[in-house]
């Protein structure tokens, strides 16, 4: 239930300051953010066929993390070169908002056992939960599906250690980039778990999100390749801010996704630059003489919202 009483305590008020794109957090879960730590020197490991393109990564995602602090993980694949790069591929992370592209897929994936279209009524939650990133769409459709058939897709799409949160809380439903990118696989490619039909749904709202969200991976996307991206943010006593973006990207000879998760950052925004400065440094290495579409900036520092708690 989303409280929306003007008596409602400076506590709720504080606990959801931040949290525009929306995640399901317990009462007492998020505090002031902790200082930022120093990473550990990150070591990315990359491989291609297309010489030279390996190294190249490694080094520039390497750099465009130097002095950044917090914890990072990174996971790129290109169907096209045979191009995957992995830092942190298992480190697990807080999803915040980024689980919404599972509850789309477990939805999806749903419907598909019995044959059945999604109603009309699901379609706007879908829609409301991607584009918008709205918090009581997805705390719907999680209470529909219930944890049994979240899990049930997880099994299905090898994402083993991506763990529900419990009690509803969606946003803290755990997750790794090794995972994520298993999701961006299926979405983005042939497979036997979601058809042809759910995986154009997926992309397309994934292609429509609000302009304010549109930060992340999409940044330095060269021009005339497509975007389809969902962001997560979330700030809580440990480890700060968590800032998650995931997108999937097609055209100018390529056909790749891209993971970052993060946490342990001073703001939000300083999450978001994070992101933007690994995405720059892939973007720009897989077509370096494409020019940078710059469509998608990072978002404002996000209003004030209310925290939905189950049961409240």
């Amino acid at each position: 239930m989303t409280h929306r009483t003007s008596g409602i305590s400076r506590r709720a008020r504080v606990l959801s300051a931040g949290l525009a794109a929306g995640v399901l957090v317990p009462l007492g879960a998020v505090a002031t953010a902790a200082p930022a730590v120093a990473a550990t020197a990150p070591q990315v490991t990359c491989s291609s066929a297309q010489s030279g393109l390996a190294a190249k990564l490694k080094k520039d995602i390497t750099a465009a993390l130097k002095n950044r602090k917090g914890t990072v993980a990174v996971g790129l694949y290109d169907r096209t070169t045979k191009t995957s790069c992995t830092l942190r591929g298992s480190t697990a992370f807080d999803s915040a908002s980024v689980v919404k592209a599972t509850v789309l897929a477990t939805l999806l994936w749903d419907a598909q056992k019995t044959g059945r279209s999604l109603t009309s009524r699901e379609k706007s939650l879908a829609t409301d939960m991607i584009t918008k990133s709205d918090n009581a769409a997805t705390s719907t459709l999680w209470r529909q599906l219930g944890v049994t058939k979240v899990k049930g897709f997880l099994r299905a799409a090898k994402m083993t250690k991506t763990v529900p949160g419990s009690g509803g809380y969606w946003g803290l439903t755990r997750i790794n980039v090794t995972d994520e990118q298993k999701l961006l696989a299926l979405v983005t490619g042939k497979n036997t778990v979601l058809t042809d039909a759910s995986r154009a749904y997926i992309l397309k709202l994934m292609g429509k999100v609000t302009p304010s969200q549109r930060w992340g991976t999409p940044a330095g996307t060269p021009s005339g390749v497509s975007i389809h991206v969902k962001n997560g943010w979330l700030q809580r006593a440990t480890h700060g801010w968590r800032v998650h973006s995931i997108g999937a990207f097609k055209g100018g000879g390529h056909d790749y996704t891209i993971s970052v998760l993060t946490h342990g950052n001073s703001t939000m925004n300083y999450g978001v630059a994070t992101i933007q400065g690994v995405a720059k440094a892939i973007h720009k290495d897989l077509a370096p003489r494409a020019a940078s579409a710059n469509r998608y900036a990072p978002t404002e520092t996000p209003r004030e919202a209310f925290v939905a708690v189950p049961g409240a």
